[in-house]
């Protein structure tokens, strides 16, 4: 099945490609990604934090060991994304459920991962689990810019108590020579059921909104990728009504937003599941000068959900649901409760 993966990857590719053969043209191809890592919590009890509540400061044994297998996991994962059509893991990776940039640093210098060099963006956020959105980068192909950190202000609709939740993060720097921009998301969960806690959902799409149309009102044909665990579908009113995510790339117009996700969706493709039903809370949105067909600079090549054979549950309750990490107070030796989602880019090399 790998092997087919692989050749059906390549095969794309080369028809892409041989489009523009007779100008006798090479191509950069680079991966842009996010994961949501489960709970990545380290094994120290941090008394500003409510940690206690992570499933390894639950287990009993040799936790260490858990901890070290976890991340391990994370960086096989990592490097694998992307890793069939561009022969390098990803150059940007959005990540989710990190609790501090420690345990983000212990991944980066995995051995799997330690010669990617990446770099860490991460800001500590006043989430109630402690839980964060982070970045990584490879140094040698993306620059960083200016980083900021922005607060989701949102309230319980019958105490009118804060809810405190993930901040958004926003990272702009040059993928080799060209400005992009990306916003890294975890948006409020659904507890307390799907049409209760849609509000939240709807306040995280604002701010993302708010972002977006700052950075565009500077450069209208700025690159911009919008990325994250947003904990509601492709069709949910925070990303079809607020964002106003187009599903065809013929639709979106200057200042607009495609959803290359949606289409997945729509065939029944998601990257987690619940209860017998999948959604596809992992997207990764992107707005109109990514689309353009123009490719002397970096434009979107595809989409995909990476969902290769080891990260699938093989047998019992969940079996074909992602093969998490945590289950029953235990370890699983698994991964994650979420598939991690990618987008390849692609530009004419000089």
């Amino acid at each position: 099945m790998k092997n087919l993966k692989f050749w059906l990857a390549a095969l794309f590719l080369t028809a892409f490609l041989n489009i523009h053969a007779q100008e006798k043209k090479t191509y950069k191809v680079h991966t842009i990604a996010f994961y949501n890592l489960e709970n990545l919590f380290d094994t120290v009890n941090d008394p500003e934090k409510n940690d206690e509540a992570s499933p390894i400061m639950e287990m009993k044994g040799d936790v260490e060991e858990v901890y070290k297998k976890k991340v391990s996991n994370m960086a096989r994962v990592i490097a694998d994304i992307g890793k069939d059509i561009t022969n390098n893991s990803p150059v940007i990776l959005g990540v989710a459920e990190v609790e501090n940039r420690k345990v983000m640093e212990d991944i980066a210098n995995d051995p799997q991962l330690i010669d990617k060099d990446y770099g860490i963006i991460h800001y500590d956020s006043p989430d109630r689990r402690g839980i964060d959105v982070g970045l990584y980068y490879q140094k040698k192909l993306f620059t960083p810019i200016h980083t900021s950190s922005h607060e989701l202000l949102i309230y319980d609709d019958n105490t009118r108590k804060r809810v405190y939740t993930r901040d958004q993060l926003l990272v702009s720097g040059k993928l080799e020579d060209e400005m992009i921009h990306v916003i890294v998301n975890h948006w409020p969960s659904r507890r307390g059921g799907e049409a209760r806690s849609r509000p939240k959902r709807v306040a995280a799409a604002k701010l993302n909104k708010k972002m977006i149309d700052s950075l565009q009102t500077i450069d209208p044909y700025a690159k911009i990728f919008i990325m994250g665990d947003l904990n509601d579908d492709p069709t949910n009113a925070s990303v079809k009504e607020v964002l106003n995510a187009k599903k065809e790339k013929e639709d979106v117009e200057l200042k607009g937003i495609y959803n290359p996700f949606e289409s997945f969706f729509k065939m029944g493709i998601g990257s987690n599941a619940y209860r017998d039903s999948w959604s596809l809370f992992d997207q990764i949105l992107m707005t109109q000068p990514l689309l353009e067909k123009d490719y002397s600079s970096f434009r979107f090549y595809k989409a995909g959900i990476f969902n290769e054979n080891y990260l699938i549950t093989k047998r019992g309750r969940w079996k074909g649901y992602p093969f998490r990490s945590f289950a029953d107070g235990g370890f699983t030796d698994g991964f994650s409760d979420h598939f991690p989602s990618y987008v390849i880019l692609i530009k004419e090399a000089d």
